[in-house]
């Protein structure tokens, strides 16, 4: 199982692997995700929310 963090700022500043991977992404999509930083609390949930904005479904 995959941890839980409160927010996208604690998952980055904690979780290499999500760091890395919210660092490669398009600026466009960073700034959409820290929007909703509230609700991106796990690699997981990063992941789909960027897969999603990217697939241009949000």
């Amino acid at each position: 199982m995959h941890k839980k963090y409160t927010d996208l700022n604690e998952l980055i500043q904690y979780n290499f692997e999500a760091s890395q991977y919210f660092s490669g992404l398009p600026q466009y999509v960073k700034e959409q995700i820290e929007k909703r930083q509230e609700s991106v609390n796990s690699l997981a949930s990063l992941q789909d929310y960027a897969e999603n904005l990217l697939r241009g479904d949000i």
